[in-house]
């Protein structure tokens, strides 16, 4: 077997509040291997966005802290380098696609300036150079008249539009990894089709890890699945297994609540729902975060949180129920 193309190892983040230090991202630990798409699933509040920024340490130190943790690439712990070292890193070895690219764009630089930014920063091109680099990249992913489209500027484009020069912004020097947060969110799904296919083109290029709340993106772009849950990682495994076959209470409640096409509902019948919402950093419940939501709730779950264990070959889930009782 290969060796990851990115590991992260206990990796444990905290925010500083008027109410103390609060606990978002719990002690995970996975890996990328290379040219896998690997999919970071669960609903908003979970901890994916604050895992993924942590892996380029882009959050804000403080009211951000690192309080345990390796991630590793190359044989180098990120969280050791110095600011200068990450600098080289981002956008050159590790790439990252933000959530919306209307706020992650500059509204008072165009298309052109922007990408020719990273190229500029990276390699030795001259600003010549770096624009005709960036026209080649708007039209590698098929935005229309990329030549022309170097001089807009964000406002002037479309939402699908945006995330096109996001994504040509982060392939801008060929990264061995690429981190896509929310690719589609608030796309019309004609559009998040058309990125989708695009990243799908990707993956023999380099690693990917994929972050949505979206199990229908899973589905389509995923060989293996993390799931999330009030910062931790509740089940993990091969995307297609895991889908078909939940061994964790909140997999299944998210994978039950997409409507399906077809089925043998009636006409007016409500969807199914995991009731309650994610509990928020300062009122973690004790045992299992997920206890006040489950259906299958014992006393031991109030009191014991189950820690991530193996329970076939390929797949992991915290759970006190033994897989396959639900």
């Amino acid at each position: 077997m290969p060796s990851p193309e990115l590991e992260i190892q206990d990796l444990t983040v905290s925010f500083s509040t008027p109410r103390g230090k609060l606990i978002a991202v719990n002690g995970i630990s996975f890996h990328l291997n290379p040219g896998e798409t690997l999919a970071l699933v669960g609903e908003s509040g979970c901890g994916k966005t604050v895992s993924a920024l942590s892996i380029l340490r882009l959050l804000p130190e403080p009211p951000a802290q690192i309080l345990s943790g390796k991630i590793l690439f190359d044989g180098q712990d990120l969280l050791s380098l110095r600011a200068k070292a990450l600098q080289n890193l981002r956008g050159h070895s590790i790439s990252m696609i933000f959530q919306d690219p209307m706020t992650s764009l500059n509204p008072v630089l165009t298309v052109g300036e922007q990408i020719a930014e990273t190229l500029l920063r990276h390699t030795t091109m001259n600003r010549r150079e770096a624009l005709q680099k960036s026209a080649d990249l708007l039209n590698r992913v098929e935005l229309p008249s990329p030549k022309e489209k170097l001089q807009y500027y964000p406002h002037q484009l479309s939402g699908g539009m945006r995330q096109r020069v996001m994504i040509a912004m982060a392939l801008a020097c060929a990264p061995r990894v690429l981190i896509a947060d929310e690719p589609t969110t608030a796309l019309d799904v004609l559009i998040q089709a058309q990125i989708l296919e695009l990243l799908e083109s990707l993956k023999k290029e380099m690693s990917i890890l994929i972050i949505t709340h979206d199990l229908g993106v899973v589905a389509e772009t995923a060989q293996r699945v993390l799931v999330m849950y009030a910062g931790e990682i509740v089940e993990s495994g091969p995307a297609k297994a895991l889908l078909n076959d939940p061994f964790h209470p909140y997999t299944k409640g998210l994978i039950a609540s997409i409507p399906k096409l077809g089925g043998k509902k009636k006409s007016g019948a409500r969807l199914e729902e995991i009731s309650g919402n994610v509990p928020s950093l300062d009122q973690r419940p004790s045992g299992c975060p997920f206890h006040p939501r489950c259906s299958w709730a014992m006393e031991t779950c109030k009191t014991q949180n189950p820690q991530l264990r193996k329970v076939e070959s390929q797949r992991q889930v915290s759970c006190h129920l033994e897989p396959g009782s639900l």
